[in-house]
């Protein structure tokens, strides 16, 4: 199909396609009319970076503005560090992300301390991903246990995006009893009028 907006969904870390939201917002697009991509991250319970964007290159193939993105959590990471590696002339349409994060709080142990400090401490060109995207919305939750308000602000501020607070919805995960998030949809039919 010629111009068919194309969706991909990243998942969270040490999640999979197949939790919480995901195959209910791919079943959603995908009756309008998108074409829908869940890739399956690499280890997912110790995601790394280069192996993430990297899986994200060769899944996307070339993007343009019939590309956008939906990314949870660490996915949103993943997006933003691909965005900023695309060739100048290959822009997203946008993103929609979801309990995305700069600073983290809650991390149970060592490990997990460990395999997020790259993620943490690892500069993003915000002013490349802008550049690359041409809208960004993100939502956040009022009682994420490990992503705190200060995040709102910074995606505000960094990436121009434009912030939604939902309530009760912990960190957007089937733990949470999240298995449907109608905001979503709404926002990525938005981002891709």
């Amino acid at each position: 199909m010629p111009n068919q907006k194309r969706i991909f969904i990243v998942h969270g870390w040490a999640m999979f396609p197949a939790d919480g939201w995901y195959p209910w917002l791919a079943k959603n697009l995908e009756d309008m009319g998108f074409s829908v991509g869940i890739p399956e991250m690499p280890d997912t319970n110790n995601p790394k970076i280069e192996a993430w964007t990297e899986h994200l290159q060769k899944t996307v193939g070339r993007c343009d503005e019939n590309t956008f993105f939906i990314g949870h959590s660490i996915g949103c990471q993943a997006i933003m560090r691909y965005l900023e590696k695309l060739p100048k002339d290959e822009k997203s349409g946008g993103a929609v992300f979801v309990a995305g994060w700069f600073k983290l709080t809650g991390l149970e142990d060592e490990e997990e301390r460990m395999a997020s400090s790259p993620w943490l401490n690892t500069p993003i060109d915000f002013e490349k991903v802008k550049s690359q995207a041409k809208k960004i919305i993100c939502i956040f939750s009022d009682n994420d246990q490990y992503v705190q308000a200060e995040n709102w602000e910074m995606f505000s501020k960094n990436l121009g995006a434009e912030i939604l607070i939902e309530n009760g919805k912990g960190h957007f995960s089937g733990d949470d009893g999240v298995v449907e998030l109608p905001i979503v949809l709404k926002k990525l039919l938005e981002v891709s009028k």
